[in-house]
């Protein structure tokens, strides 16, 4: 849902809803390799941490650093680095939640994501409803 968001993606070379501004890039090859030079895989598969950006009301009871499920080959270069409320890093840094007003998205599965991604869920259904 989060790469829907974006203005563009290269998977598929498709246009976006454009409620965020950005485009949606695949994972360079060159460019996936560890600290140690080991290649990465893609898809980005499993568990990986996730660093807050800053307060917000999504964050409530979910401690920085808490690690998510994700199951991505694309990751969202947003245009106003103001929206981007969390990021995880793998072959380099991307953003891993958006916010901006009342529209939200993750790159990684909350409904995956054990205890904090329910509670995520219910952070969400609370700002929205």
């Amino acid at each position: 849902g989060l790469q829907m968001l974006f203005e563009h993606s290269e998977e598929g070379d498709t246009p976006g809803l454009g409620l965020l501004p950005g485009r949606v890039r695949r994972f360079p090859p060159a460019a996936m390799v560890d600290a140690q030079g080991a290649k990465l895989k893609v898809p980005h598969m499993g568990w990986n941490e996730v660093r807050q950006c800053g307060a917000h009301a999504l964050w409530a009871g979910i401690p920085d650093g808490t690690r998510f499920y994700f199951v991505h080959s694309y990751y969202v270069d947003a245009a106003d680095k103001g929206d981007v409320a969390a990021v995880t890093h793998y072959a380099g840094e991307f953003p891993s939640v958006l916010a901006r007003g009342n529209v939200f998205g993750a790159q990684f599965h909350p409904e995956k994501s054990q205890r904090f991604g329910a509670q995520l869920l219910r952070n969400f259904l609370a700002i929205t409803c």
